[in-house]
């Protein structure tokens, strides 16, 4: 009896089937590897960014830290100066030193004053508590400031509380201009 000698194409498939194989267990073996590199540098950004997070937060507490110190050291100087004026047999005296310091210190921090009396009324500048009808004035000019509104550098800290004119003649007239008429109470 003479054995059976295996067929060339068996044995050649069969290394193909292998070398398929072999070559998808390689290529798994390096997506593995490139998932667990994907997977380390992921956890790696994810710490930097919650370091970062931390850090951002400790240099926002010590930065209003230092604003709170530095407007703080401002109200101390205040009160010494009030308790100084409050003893003093001239209170006048006092009050304009106190006042003085104040408009020193809103010029350093470049806080203006918003002039606004005859001026028309602007809702980004002004808040309007009344309407009073006043027939020399322009409607919308603002009659009474009751409380002043402020900036600091260009932007709005505070408005303006003011009262506005409403011109019920002007309104039946519609056109009529008024000669430059003082608006103020």
């Amino acid at each position: 009896m003479s054995a059976k000698k295996p067929s060339g194409k068996k044995k050649t498939s069969q290394d193909a089937g292998e070398k398929i194989v072999t070559k998808l267990e390689t290529e798994i073996t390096q997506l593995r590897q490139e998932l667990r590199d994907k997977q380390e540098k992921l956890l790696r950004s994810y710490a930097e960014l919650q370091n970062a997070q931390k850090r951002m937060e400790k240099e926002s507490t010590v930065r209003e830290e230092e604003i709170k110190k530095k407007y703080l050291s401002e109200l101390i100087d205040l009160d010494e100066i009030l308790k100084k004026a409050y003893e003093d047999k001239d209170p006048k005296q006092g009050l304009k030193l106190i006042l003085d310091n104040l408009e020193k210190f809103f010029e350093k921090e470049q806080i203006k004053y918003i002039d606004c009396l005859g001026k028309p009324f602007d809702h980004t500048l002004h808040h309007a508590i009344a309407m009073i009808e006043k027939n020399d004035c322009h409607d919308g000019t603002i009659v009474e400031e009751i409380k002043k509104g402020y900036v600091i550098g260009d932007k709005l800290l505070r408005p303006s509380q003011v009262i506005v004119a409403k011109n019920k003649e002007l309104d039946k007239k519609k056109g009529v201009k008024l000669n430059g008429k003082d608006c103020r109470n």
